[in-house]
C-alpha cells in the first residue's frame, strides 16, 4: 500500500503515457502511480523547471547535480544544430571529429598539470569504467601483470556500469553480485562520523593512512589504482582537509599505485573552481568527468590522462583494449564547447563559490531542527544531513524508505522544491542560481521538515 502521507491525483494523458511506457531509472512505481513523485518536465529556464501542469519548481539538484549553466540555454541548442547538419558521427575506434579535437584542446587548457589527453565516451559510468581498464592496462604494460586491483572509499559512488558498481560501496550484492574481483574499500573523510573517533584533519589523515594499511595488505604488487571523489555527494559532502589528498597522493606513488579522481559531479564549477582538485593541490595520474561538461545539454563524459600514462601507449605502441561507439560524438563535443565558452564568460565557477558561502551560511539556521544532525558543503554542493537521534547521530533506518524521509520530499514538492532528500537534503542548484531562490530553497526545506517534525513526533 502507498503512504498514508499520499494522496491520488489526477495525471494530464502525457503522464499517464509516462506510467504506461516509460521506466525511470530509480523510482518506484507507488511513488509514481499512487503518490506525487511522478513529474513530466516540458520547459526549464535557468534554475526553474515547468511541468506538464504548468506548477513551476526550483530545481534544486541542477537535474542531478550536472544543469552547471542553467535550463534554456538556446546557444547551445543552436550550436548542437549546426553541427549536426554538417556531421553528426564518425567512428569512434578509427576516426575523431572537428569539435573533438577542439574540445580536447579547450580541456588542456583547463585541467591540472600534465593531464592533456582525452579519452571520450557518453557519461560518468563510462568513464569511470574506462579508466579502471585503462589503469588495469598500463600497469601490465609496465611489467606488473599482478596490478590488477583497485581501492575505493566506503560511501563513494562511482557509477552503474558493473565494473564503476563494483567500485561503489553501495553495490546491490543481492541483485547484482558477484562483482568485478580484487576491489576493496577503506574509510572516507566525515567529519561528523570519523571511523576512528578522531575529529578534524588528524581524522582525515587517519582515513588517508588507512589507504596505505590497504596497499600493505593487499600487497603493493597487486594494486593498480586508488579512486576517489574530491568532494563525494554520495557520501554527504564531507570536504576533506588539503593535506588528506597531498598524503593520498604521496602514498600511492610510494608504492607505485595509480591515483585516480572522480570529478563526474566536482567538475566544471559544482565546488567553486573549473575542478575541484585545485582546490586541493593536487594533480592525479587519470580524471573522470562528465555531468557539468555539457551541463546535461547533450551526453558525454570523458577521462582525463597524463602525459607519463599515454606515454607507455605511445612507446609500446599499443591500442586501448576498448571502444565505446559514442565516445567523442560530435554533436555532443559542440554542446560541451558552449557549455564550457558559457561557464567561463559568466564566471560561473566563482559565482558558485561566493553563492555557495551565503547558501551554506543561510543552511545554518536549520540546524535548530531536532532531526538536522550537521551542514556542510562547498560550492553550491551543500548537505542538511538528517538523523533520527541528534544525541547520538543515529540516521534513519532504510532512509529512503523511511515515511519521515519520505514525507519532507512529498512537502519539498509541494512547495515548489525539487531535491534529493535520502540521509541527507542536498541543495545543489544550477550554478545560475539567484541568492533570492537561495533564500527560497532554505526557506521550503524549514517549513517542510517543520511539517514533517511535528507529524512524526519530534520535539
Amino acid at each position: 500500500m502507498a503512504d498514508e502521507t499520499m494522496r491520488v491525483r489526477e495525471f494530464a494523458p502525457i503522464e499517464r503515457q509516462a506510467l504506461n511506457h516509460v521506466w525511470i531509472h530509480s523510482a518506484r512505481w507507488l511513488d509514481l502511480a499512487e503518490g506525487d513523485g511522478l513529474h513530466v518536465i516540458v520547459r526549464g529556464e535557468g534554475s526553474t523547471l515547468y511541468d506538464a501542469h504548468g506548477r513551476t519548481f526550483i530545481d534544486g539538484l541542477a537535474g542531478l547535480f550536472l544543469v552547471n549553466v542553467g535550463h534554456g540555454r538556446k546557444e547551445i541548442g543552436e550550436a548542437m544544430a549546426k553541427q549536426a547538419a554538417e556531421i553528426a558521427y564518425v567512428s569512434a575506434a578509427s576516426y575523431t571529429s572537428l569539435p573533438a579535437v577542439q574540445l580536447a584542446e579547450v580541456l588542456a587548457q583547463l585541467t591540472p598539470g600534465d593531464l592533456n589527453r582525452f579519452f571520450f565516451c557518453s557519461g560518468g559510468s563510462e568513464a569511470v569504467e574506462s579508466a579502471i581498464k585503462i589503469v588495469k592496462q598500463v600497469q601490465v604494460m609496465r611489467g606488473f601483470p599482478k596490478r590488477y586491483k583497485i581501492i575505493a572509499r566506503r560511501g563513494g559512488y562511482h557509477g552503474a556500469t558493473m565494473g564503476a558498481m563494483s567500485i561503489t560501496s553501495s553495490r546491490e550484492e543481492k541483485f547484482f553480485g558477484p562483482f568485478m574481483y580484487g576491489v576493496s574499500f577503506v574509510s572516507s573523510p566525515n567529519s561528523y562520523r570519523n571511523d576512528f573517533g578522531l575529529e578534524g584533519e588528524a581524522g582525515d589523515l587517519a582515513c588517508a593512512n588507512a589507504i596505505e594499511q590497504e596497499i600493505l595488505a593487499q600487497g603493493p604488487e597487486t594494486v593498480a589504482a586508488f579512486i576517489g571523489e574530491p568532494v563525494s555527494t554520495a557520501n554527504n559532502a564531507h570536504v576533506p582537509s588539503k593535506k588528506y589528498w597531498q598524503r593520498v597522493r604521496e602514498i600511492c606513488d610510494r608504492y607505485g599505485v595509480l591515483f585516480v579522481l572522480d570529478e563526474v559531479i566536482n567538475g566544471f564549477g559544482r565546488t567553486g573552481t573549473m575542478f575541484a582538485t585545485e582546490q586541493f593541490g593536487v594533480v592525479p595520474d587519470l580524471m573522470t568527468m562528465a555531468k557539468g561538461l555539457s551541463s546535461g545539454y547533450a551526453p558525454i563524459g570523458a577521462v582525463a590522462v597524463s602525459s607519463r600514462i599515454y606515454d607507455e601507449f605511445k612507446k609500446q605502441d599499443a591500442a586501448l583494449g576498448h571502444l565505446l561507439t559514442f565516445g567523442g560524438q560530435a554533436v555532443s563535443c559542440a554542446a560541451a564547447l558552449k557549455n564550457i565558452e558559457i561557464l567561463q564568460r559568466e564566471d560561473l565557477p566563482q559565482r558558485s563559490a561566493s553563492n555557495g558561502v551565503y547558501m551554506l551560511d543561510k543552511m545554518q539556521s536549520l540546524r535548530s531542527h531536532p532531526t538536522v544532525g550537521d551542514v556542510r558543503g562547498l560550492g553550491l554542493m551543500c548537505v542538511a544531513e538528517l538523523v533520527s537521534n541528534k544525541t547520538t547521530k543515529e540516521p534513519f533506518p532504510l532512509a529512503w524508505k523511511h515515511p519521515f524521509i519520505r514525507r519532507v520530499s512529498q512537502l519539498m514538492a509541494q512547495k515548489g522544491l525539487l531535491s534529493r532528500v535520502i540521509t541527507s537534503v542536498h541543495l545543489c542548484p544550477p550554478l545560475v542560481a539567484t541568492r533570492e531562490e537561495i533564500d527560497r530553497m532554505v526557506t521550503i526545506v524549514d517549513e517542510s521538515l517543520t511539517i514533517a517534525e511535528k507529524e512524526h513526533g519530534f520535539n
